[in-house]
């Protein structure tokens, strides 16, 4: 795609969508003139204009306007509503791409009557375009419209496309769900280093970049994550010590458990969501 050629459309100015405005405009994938975010909040919109040159409106609808791709970013809660909005109102050759978890590609299709339809899953170090998004495409999208969809979740940082809309669903729970995981971890590691003596501070900062470390260490290895375990637990040493205390607490049960719940949750919103657009399809 011609760089700084891409018309976008974002519903929901919020928190994510911002990280999706900040990274095509540093991706030079658009002129910031040319994305449009809607936001009910003058105050916002005016925030939105000063901070990044975009052309923010007040109503979900003028958003779609002259937008190739237009992004739905809005919370769960106000997904209902705002299909209702759209209902209708989209050109056959723009691409939806949605945000908002737990939203089935049957539920975007129906609720918009409309059948270019991308479903995404980004995670929360996409503000910083650190993130890992896994999206599925509608069989009506096109390779232009799945190109157009691609160009802005790469804005978030790493992008995966899958054949199978149930893999989207799947990374809900774990690489979308993950952060909150992650600093659970980080906030328990960080209380035990307190207890130990240190101060919170230097708790905090030991355990931040330990996780940093590590995780780019596991990224450029070629080693399993055991392999790399075992490499660094010495027979009776400190880290076997504290790894049997982790096995003997279910620490792999206990996570699987939460993936689960949280893919579990996942299903139930799709459902409840498909089941609601059955209701009012009009």
């Amino acid at each position: 795609m011609t760089r700084r050629t891409m018309r976008v459309g974002i519903v929901g100015a919020g928190v994510m969508a911002e990280a999706i405005i900040s990274g095509l405009i540093a991706d030079r994938a658009v002129q910031a003139a040319q994305l449009t975010a809607s936001h009910p909040r003058r105050e916002r919109r005016d925030l939105l204009a000063e901070r990044h040159g975009i052309h923010p409106v007040a109503t979900n609808r003028e958003a779609l306007a002259d937008a190739q791709v237009v992004v739905i970013a809005v919370k769960p809660q106000m997904l209902g509503r705002v299909m209702r909005e759209l209902r209708g109102r989209l050109d056959a050759d723009q691409v939806v791409v949605s945000i908002v978890a737990g939203a089935t590609i049957r539920t975007l299709v129906d609720g918009l009557q409309h059948a270019a339809v991308v479903r995404a899953m980004p995670n929360t170090p996409s503000q910083i375009r650190r993130g890992i998004t896994v999206w599925s495409a509608s069989e009506a999208c096109s390779a232009a419209q799945r190109d157009l969809a691609r160009g802005v979740l790469r804005a978030l940082g790493e992008e995966r496309q899958v054949g199978d809309e149930a893999f989207v669903a799947m990374a809900t729970a774990l690489s979308g769900t993950g952060p909150t995981y992650l600093f659970a971890v980080m906030e328990a590691l960080i209380d035990a280093g307190v207890h130990l003596g240190f101060p919170r501070e230097l708790a905090h900062d030991l355990v931040v970049d330990t996780l940093i470390g590590s995780a780019e260490f596991a990224r450029q290895s070629d080693l399993h994550p055991a392999q790399l375990r075992n490499a660094v637990t010495s027979p009776g040493g400190t880290s076997a010590a504290a790894i049997y205390e982790l096995e003997k607490g279910r620490i792999r049960t206990v996570f699987s458990d939460a993936v689960w719940a949280a893919y579990r949750r996942t299903l139930e919103r799709g459902a409840a969501w498909e089941a609601e657009v059955a209701r009012d399809p009009s």
